[in-house]
């Protein structure tokens, strides 16, 4: 592996009265590598940023950036840094061309560089339509995405990217995700930060899942499915919720049922072993109606990510739940 452009050492960031927003956090990142920081709202991932670029300063530990100490000298993550921020953009006032090109010529691109790179985002992310659009007449969506290519058109070595695809339509996602692993393979290190467990998974080569301040899982995602890589994955929906947590139940005590069964809403999901017995079981339900539909395949980083944080927060939306389902995750015993 080559050096670490950032390094992340035994990081602690405590507010007052002892709330740790992040407790002992380590990672790095390689230029050419895109590392993902995953974990639901308010699990300490956007404070993990502010603390790399300067914006707030440790309680404890040690970020190297480049070789150099970024705490000690701040001004060093100005220099090697791009961060495009959760918050919207501020493009009152100016167009979407207006304001990549302006960020690439400040940035240090010469101008006609400038105006090439944001033809070349403005197509590559399919805004064209909206390049030349007042910014206050634009979708979230589309602010989302001239805000990733103002940090893109002439990145630092290290980009960060605090929920990128947030407002972004399902098309637009898949060419931003595109456009994130060319920034790495142009050498690039790159940070995505992220709840969404799906996306994530496709568009990151290492992973650290955050669970209230702490690293509670961090490696491939092939190393984080581990044991359930070989195993199949059965999903339920159910006609309603109610039946969704009487099926849960039922499909816990089955012996093909090879952990506990996580629940969101009407759909329940569990790593199982022996594929025929489980199509045969979930064929008999849904004859007579407790299920609606049923797949098998393979276990998603999802399976993995619930199972590291729980369900007991509300604001942990798999895309499982944002394709339909209701409540939080519940693991079922």
């Amino acid at each position: 592996m080559p050096e670490p452009l950032l390094r992340v050492e035994h990081l602690t960031k405590e507010y007052r009265r002892g709330v740790r927003a992040n407790d002992d956090i380590s990672f790095e990142v390689a230029a050419g590598q895109v590392v993902g920081l995953l974990g639901h709202n308010g699990a300490g991932k956007t404070t993990l940023l502010n603390q790399v670029v300067g914006l707030v300063r440790p309680s404890s530990g040690k970020i190297t950036l480049d070789g150099q100490d970024a705490i000690a000298h701040p001004a060093t993550a100005r220099t090697l840094c791009s961060l495009q921020p959760q918050g919207r953009a501020p493009l009152d006032g100016v167009t979407p061309r207006q304001a990549i090109t302006m960020m690439a010529r400040i940035r240090g691109a010469g101008r006609h560089r400038a105006r090439e790179r944001a033809d070349e985002l403005l197509d590559a992310l399919d805004i064209g339509r909206w390049a030349d659009r007042p910014g206050s007449a634009l979708s979230g969506g589309v602010r989302r995405l001239t805000a990733f290519g103002m940090t893109a058109a002439e990145p630092g070595r290290l980009v960060m990217l605090d929920e990128p695809t947030n407002d972004v339509d399902p098309v637009r996602r898949r060419l931003l995700w595109e456009q994130v692993r060319a920034l790495a393979d142009r050498g690039c290190a790159v940070v995505l930060v992220t709840h969404n467990v799906i996306e994530a998974e496709r568009a990151v080569d290492t992973l650290a899942v955050l669970d209230k301040g702490r690293v509670v899982a961090q490696g491939t995602p092939a190393e984080l499915r581990g044991d359930q890589a070989g195993r199949l994955r059965l999903e339920l929906v159910a006609p309603d919720e109610p039946t969704g947590v009487d099926l849960a139940r039922r499909f816990a005590g089955e012996m093909f049922c090879a952990a506990t069964p996580v629940r969101v809403g009407r759909r329940v999901s569990a790593p199982v072993t022996g594929a025929e017995a489980a199509a045969t079981w979930s064929q008999r339900h849904q004859d007579t109606g407790t299920i609606e539909e049923f797949t098998l395949s393979p276990p998603s980083l999802e399976d993995v990510y619930i199972r590291l944080v729980g369900g007991d927060d509300p604001s942990n939306t798999t895309t499982t739940e944002q394709e339909g389902g209701a409540g939080h995750a519940e693991l079922v015993a």
